[in-house]
């Protein structure tokens, strides 16, 4: 049933939207705040959509194209941070003030509730509308990693008592901390990863006793939590593999949801917060995406499955582990396609290394036809800088630890040949965004260990990343480069300062979108000119469209996955062709 025809409504606006999410109020679920792209870039349009009659309100909630965050507080009134003009935004880009917005009034009379620093990289609002728990937060993002977050009662604010590095949420009577570091309250130590409950005017009061709900251990760590009415479903990885749980509050104790395939990737897509009822979507390397529908009681049942989009009955899929150079043991999937030889294969390898972001199992029908068909291996690698093993594993990777993602993925890519599943000829690799960075780094620090590169949306400046769009938001993951002292460690690695024109480099494709307001595209065009003039094969492509995913429609995306395969299928088989 198709609500927006976003394709049609680009075309009567005359507008290129890429859909970018929608707020849709609760409980009743008759409004929703639209948010649209130009191009796919991270700034949107803002309209309000009426879901009975299936059209745009006139004269409703509307605000134009800014990095803007809309809350509903009720079906007259929401909260809103967006450029409101001069001071109005971070030295990130983003809101540092939230507004109440009534309606029928001009935004320029939105009342202030909350006032952010400049150097700040966020401040945002979120309600909470289940009847009897009506509740308004505000969180302030100190940093990327750091935030306050208040609750707000009429005029006042009530800061939650919590580490500025650990994430809040609250769900009726309960409040739930997620940490990323150790924790000492009271005589109690909680260990970074744990996720920990308490009852929440307890909480505030200072009186309440904080239950662990989840803590990890060397191959197990939290991925993410849902809440349906009286449950929560805890989603863990373990040897970056899903395992779902329901924990019942009060004693906590988790059982687990029987049905999860093996060695997929399973999320919580949707839980009633007012019932028992929730779906799952799980996929893996050779399985498309399966909806299943649970209850609180555990069982499972598949409602769809994605159709299959390539012949995955011979494919083989492995976990690997190898030791980085410091020792820590890095895994590793290996997927071969029913064609791919039994000795060396053209292979991709595939990372990103950075933010807590966990690289896991998933289908994808490009790659399974475009690579796996023809007979090439994957690689998919859990370097450090991710969250595939907690937030330990991203922390000793940030700042000075920089270095230990490009030393795990290097280990992986040497690894490969030496187990005879690719030759350096026959091995590529590829990475987007902090992943385009990494393959900076592969090109300038690690050049024989590859026969090509994919480098998209790249971060590669490191002297200047932190002046450019959303640049100054990532500090406390690289470092400062206006700081002496992380400027010596992030000049190490930071690609466009560390070209040679005497090294042999792989070819290397270097993609980029104009409409980029993220990651500036003069990374990636200034990177290019550089290995150019230093006599380097280097490959360019910039799409006028497409912001930090690259690529705006579906057409779009079909001509980069096209570039990108038959980039690396010639250049890594060149020799045996």
């Amino acid at each position: 049933d198709v609500l927006i025809d976003v394709d049609e409504l680009g075309r009567v606006d005359g507008e290129k939207w890429v859909w970018a999410g929608a707020s849709v109020i609760y409980p009743e679920y008759t409004r929703a705040q639209v948010s649209l792209s130009r191009g796919g870039s991270d700034a949107c349009v803002v309209r309000e959509f009426d879901m009975m009659t299936r059209e745009f309100v006139d004269g409703g909630f509307e605000l134009p194209e800014a990095k803007s965050q809309v809350s509903w507080a009720d079906p007259d009134t929401v909260l809103v941070g967006t450029d409101f003009g001069a001071d109005s935004l971070t030295e990130s880009g983003y809101p540092r003030v939230v507004k109440r917005w009534r309606r029928g009034t001009p935004l320029a009379e939105a009342e202030t509730v909350f006032e952010g620093a400049r150097s700040d990289v966020n401040v945002a609002a979120s309600t909470s509308r289940i009847p009897g728990f009506e509740r308004t937060l505000i969180a302030r993002a100190l940093d990327f990693w750091n935030e306050e977050v208040y609750e707000l009662r009429g005029s006042e604010l009530i800061r939650i008592d919590k580490p500025t590095d650990a994430s809040v949420s609250l769900h009726r009577e309960w409040v739930l901390i997620e940490l990323r570091s150790d924790w000492s309250r009271g005589n109690a130590n909680y260990t970074a990863g744990s996720l920990l409950a308490a009852n929440y005017q307890q909480f505030l009061a200072g009186t309440a006793q904080l239950q662990i709900v989840f803590e990890p251990d060397e191959h197990t760590a939290l991925n993410h939590y849902a809440w349906t009415r009286d449950r929560l479903l805890v989603v863990s990885l373990a040897d970056v593999a899903s395992r779902v749980e329901i924990a019942t509050p009060g004693n906590w104790r988790r059982e687990a949801v029987a049905g999860i395939p093996p060695a997929t990737n399973t999320v919580v897509v949707s839980a009633d917060d007012t019932g028992d009822e929730f779906f799952l979507d799980s996929s893996g390397f050779d399985s498309p995406s399966r909806l299943m529908r649970g209850t609180d009681d555990g069982q499972l049942e598949q409602i769809k499955s994605a159709p299959r989009f390539f012949d995955a009955e011979n494919m083989c899929v492995t976990q690997n582990f190898v030791a980085s150079q410091d020792g820590t043991s890095i895994p590793y999937f290996v997927v071969r396609g029913p064609r791919a030889s039994h000795g060396p294969a053209p292979t991709l390898l595939y990372g990103y290394g950075g933010f807590e972001s966990s690289n896991t199992p998933g289908y994808s029908g490009v790659l399974g036809r475009l690579w796996l068909a023809r007979g090439g291996t994957y690689v998919l690698a859990n370097i450090r800088g991710g969250g595939e093993y907690g937030p330990g594993w991203h922390t000793q990777a940030m700042r000075e630890g920089r270095h230990k993602v490009a030393e795990d993925f290097a280990a992986v890519a040497t690894d490969l040949v030496q187990r005879g599943i690719t030759t350096v000829e026959q091995l590529g690799a590829q990475g987007g965004s902090n992943g385009g960075l990494l393959m900076g780094i592969m090109l300038t620090k690690y050049p024989e260990k590859f026969g090509a590169l994919v480098c998209s949306v790249p971060l590669l400046d490191m002297k200047r990343y932190h002046l450019l769009l959303a640049g100054a938001s990532w500090v406390a993951e690289y470092g400062d480069p206006d700081n002496p002292d992380d400027w010596q460690f992030i000049s190490e690695y930071s690609p466009y300062q560390n070209i040679s024109a005497t090294r042999r480099y792989p070819p290397v494709l270097i993609t980029t979108s104009t409409r980029d307001d993220r990651v500036h595209p003069g990374h990636a065009r200034k990177m290019t000119a550089a290995l150019e003039a230093a006599g380097h094969p280097v490959f360019y492509y910039e799409n006028i469209e497409g912001g930090h995913a690259g690529a705006a429609d579906n057409e779009q995306i079909a001509f980069r996955s096209a570039l990108t395969y038959s980039f690396l299928w010639q250049t890594l088989t060149a020799g045996s062709q």
